[in-house]
């Protein structure tokens, strides 16, 4: 069982919002999980991405893998 860092669909048609969550890697990606992170907004400009860096930090320390979105999301949220 692998413990993943991903994102997960809210909002309405054409208005997407995401959820960062922890997740089983065979969950659906609107199914079960076991933790949120945070949230990626990407239809303001910039982009928006709050994250609870304290839960992050401890979800990697436990093994969880990031995907490979939330990553390069991660990447430009920090960078910037």
């Amino acid at each position: 069982m692998a413990v993943r860092i991903r994102l997960t669909r809210q909002g309405r048609k054409k208005k997407p919002f995401y959820r960062i969550i922890v997740a089983d890697g065979e969950s659906p990606r609107d199914g079960k999980f076991l933790d949120i992170l945070g949230t990626y907004d990407p239809l303001q400009d910039p982009a928006v991405v709050k994250i609870d860096r304290e839960k992050f930090n401890n979800w990697i320390g436990l093994g969880a893998l990031p995907s490979t979105t939330v990553k390069s999301i991660l990447k430009k949220a920090l960078t910037a």
